[in-house]
């Protein structure tokens, strides 16, 4: 058993109070969850509303698996076009 990991830092288009920002991170969080049937949250930047961060996990028979994956969800979040991407870390256990 394989658990993939996945942290994502970002940057919000035009979010101008957390309001906005937390909004944006529920649906991209919400959609990857529906989409992948992956473990999602938000896990850094709370209070700043121009950046966050979401980390992404997912178990896997094998780290091949885990990693086509991971990988599809980047390039989702990244078609989706709600959020710039700055940092991507991935891990696997």
């Amino acid at each position: 058993m394989v658990t993939g990991t996945l942290t994502i830092d970002f940057l919000l288009h035009d979010c101008h109070s957390l309001k906005d920002k937390r909004s944006v991170v529920k649906r991209l969080i919400a959609q990857v969850q529906n989409r992948f049937k992956a473990a999602a949250a938000e896990v850094g930047h709370h209070d700043f509303h121009g950046r966050g961060k979401i980390g992404i996990a997912v178990v896997s028979t094998d780290k091949c698996h885990a990693n086509s994956i991971l990988d599809k969800i980047i390039d989702f979040i990244e078609g989706l076009c709600l959020v710039d991407i700055t940092g991507v870390e991935m891990d696997f256990f």
